[in-house]
């Protein structure tokens, strides 16, 4: 048997040593890291980006399947696309934990391995953080700095009407791999005997418990000088996220259908649930794709990319948000995605 390390008889300060004692500084603008009473950055005439994410034990992920490598990974992940999303580049991170006395130091080693396979990954410097006891469950929270050269980071709010609207990747995949694990969590609980079964569901099961930030779409707007009208991640489904854009803008839109990009994987594991493929993609949450709008005479330079589908256009407001179906009949937009304020199915 593995021996468990009590995380009182490291204290709070030996704790945070302990995580940390292996930290390499990747970045420049890294002045100062871990072991002052601040970090110190300068991004040398940069502006800078700053986002946080709280995520919360039993609302945001089940430690019944989510193994604490893959929830430090995503923690990290689930930040970096948000400085993505402003057309920016993630430079330093700060973690701060809320741990119950149920954690050992070794299963925290365990989270920080994916905190820190993130960092290399995305050459991004874990600069400081907190931990503090909680009463009960796992508490994280971190907050990711990023630079942008100035004027060129993209708002939600600034589409125009004409505009194509793109997206990274592949949606819906995420939400299947939730329902599969819910369902094998749920199989585990009446009968402890029963392994699960998750054969062939390894595409979609990844996406929700090691999620990837867009860095290469970044990088291709850069090299090809694509500047977005308008772009966000995709954390709480495509239907909310685009209603977000059409709001701040002021605009309203067309989607279709058949061009919303879902995997075969996805449309595979959708169709054992009995669900419309097209209904994840809209509804389910957690891709971290890109989604954002371009000006019509960039389009020649988007089908280099494959990894980026045209799914509709900005429209004048009182068109409203609508769908085309792949039956070419039209529906209004409704968000009915993900939502962090009321507790989803894991």
């Amino acid at each position: 048997m593995i021996e468990q390390t009590e995380i009182s008889s490291l204290g709070e300060f030996g704790l945070i040593e302990h995580l940390t004692q292996n930290i390499e500084l990747q970045n420049a603008s890294s002045v100062l890291g871990v072991g002052d009473d601040a970090a110190v950055i300068d991004h040398f005439g940069k502006q800078t980006v700053i986002t946080t994410d709280l995520l919360i034990e039993g609302v945001h992920f089940d430690l019944m399947y989510t193994p604490m490598k893959h929830l430090g990974y995503k923690s990290v992940v689930v930040n970096l696309s948000d400085i993505y999303a402003m057309n920016a580049t993630p430079t330093q991170i700060v973690v701060s934990l809320g741990i119950s006395n149920r954690f050992s130091v070794e299963v925290l080693d365990e989270f920080y391995e994916g905190i820190y396979a993130a960092c290399e990954k995305y050459n991004v410097d874990l600069v400081g953080g907190d931990t503090a006891a909680s009463q009960k469950g796992f508490i994280i929270s971190v907050t990711a700095i990023g630079e942008v050269t100035p004027d060129k980071f993209v708002k939600r709010s600034t589409a125009h009407q004409g505009d194509l609207i793109c997206v990274s990747g592949d949606l819906g995949a995420a939400y299947l791999g939730l329902l599969f694990l819910e369902r094998e969590k749920k199989i585990y609980l009446e009968n402890p005997a029963i392994q699960p079964d998750l054969e062939g569901e390894s595409y979609v099961v990844g996406r929700l418990l090691k999620p990837e930030a867009k860095k290469e779409i970044i990088e291709f707007f850069e090299t090809h000088q694509i500047m977005p009208t308008a772009m966000m991640d995709i954390s709480d489904g495509l239907s909310s996220d685009i209603l977000h854009i059409c709001k701040q803008s002021n605009l309203g839109c067309v989607l279709y259908e058949e061009k919303i990009p879902v995997a075969e994987e996805t449309k595979k594991a959708a169709f054992k649930f009995e669900i419309d493929p097209t209904a994840c993609a809209l509804s389910g949450g957690e891709d971290y794709e890109l989604l954002f709008t371009i000006q019509q005479t960039d389009y020649e330079k988007l089908t280099i990319n494959k990894d980026i589908s045209v799914i509709g256009y900005m429209t004048e407001p009182e068109k409203g948000a609508q769908i085309v179906t792949k039956g070419e009949n039209k529906y209004p937009i409704t968000a009915q995605g993900w939502n962090h304020l009321r507790k989803n199915p894991g």
